[in-house]
């Protein structure tokens, strides 16, 4: 029984010294932030708890979540706080991945809002400096990371789902289809994913017309969203134009009136060849016919549409155009006719 007695003393010993270091190896990895659960683990007790504040060796962040010193707090340090405050918690949104620089607050300012995601059957009271998202079936979309965030993918269209508009939405996607390891493939798993997704047919082309390499939503928003809602002469979309190197294609083009408008849905990973290949074309063109060439992007087509009908319609009128554009509603800039 003597020894018994021994043997489970030192085990106790043992268990309270890994205790402490798997607080100690949390603290370090963590930037100093620990919860209240890792602190009772490490075998801290309330009374040392209170102690610790009394003597600034740890300051409450969020209720239940501390951190090892009194100064201001990097954003590793409060995106931490924040995941170990909601936990399980995920980063999210615009705080999906740290910042590539992180500057000095000036007086009375405060630092942007750490994101995070929870399940949506939870509820977490908030906390000042923390924005709360739920998402159904969190854990599938979370990765791992330190501290642990969202996918990427799935970020991206969890921020195209709260998009105001569409080219919100696009924007989100833009953002995560310039990273070399993201694919349509592994953007089309993402989808799968959301089967509750706003506009996700729309997104699904979208990611369709990635893997393709064509513009085929955006062919289609300046059809119905400039051109023909506005008035403008219709145009001939796909035409081919042999040329020294080979047969192009056009994506819009007003043949009567030598404009061209090609419409520019890169996503990502276009470079300054694709823009070199682009200029090239432009010249040719002019080069060849005197047809001019508008290139256009989503923001021109799915933010300004009304905009751009009026600036199109002004080239075609100084190439011949006699007819009038018309205004799509009340919002228009373009006047209505009498």
């Amino acid at each position: 029984m003597e020894n018994s007695g021994v043997t489970s003393g030192h085990v106790d010993v043992w268990e309270r010294e890994h205790a402490a270091r798997l607080m100690e190896a949390q603290r370090r990895q963590q930037d100093g932030v620990l919860s209240h659960a890792q602190l009772t683990a490490g075998g801290v007790t309330r009374a040392d708890l209170i102690r610790m504040q009394r003597r600034k060796e740890i300051v409450r962040v969020h209720p239940r979540v501390y951190v090892d010193h009194t100064g201001p707090l990097t954003w590793h340090q409060r995106a931490w706080s924040a995941v170990l405050y909601a936990g399980p918690a995920y980063l999210c949104g615009p705080s999906v991945e740290a910042p590539r620089t992180e500057r000095p607050l000036q007086p009375g300012m405060l630092p942007d809002p750490i994101h995070v995601a929870i399940d949506q059957s939870r509820r977490v009271m908030p906390q000042p400096g923390i924005v709360i998202h739920r998402l159904t079936n969190l854990e599938t979309h979370a990765h791992g990371g330190v501290p642990p965030r969202l996918k990427l993918e799935d970020n991206a269209l969890a921020m195209a789902h709260d998009a105001r508009s569409e080219v919100d939405a696009i924007a989100s996607l833009a953002d995560v289809a310039a990273r070399t390891h993201v694919t349509a493939g592994s953007l089309r798993g993402a989808l799968s994913r959301f089967p509750s997704l706003r506009r996700r047919a729309w997104i699904a082309k979208i990611i369709d017309d990635l893997e393709s390499g064509t513009n085929s939503v955006l062919e289609h928003g300046y059809l119905t969203k400039v051109e023909r809602v506005h008035g403008l002469p219709r145009s001939e979309r796909q035409t081919v134009r042999a040329m020294p190197k080979g047969s192009q294609f056009r994506d819009v083009e007003y043949v009567a009136y030598g404009l061209v408008v090609e419409l520019d849905g890169a996503l990502g990973h276009d470079t300054w060849r694709d823009q070199a290949r682009d200029a090239d074309r432009v010249l040719d063109d002019l080069a060849a016919t005197g047809t001019v060439t508008a290139r256009l992007r989503w923001h021109q087509v799915f933010e300004t549409p009304c905009r751009t009908a009026q600036s199109i319609a002004r080239v075609l009128a100084s190439r011949g155009w006699t007819d009038s554009t018309r205004a799509c509603g009340d919002a228009c800039l373009i006047p209505r006719q009498p």
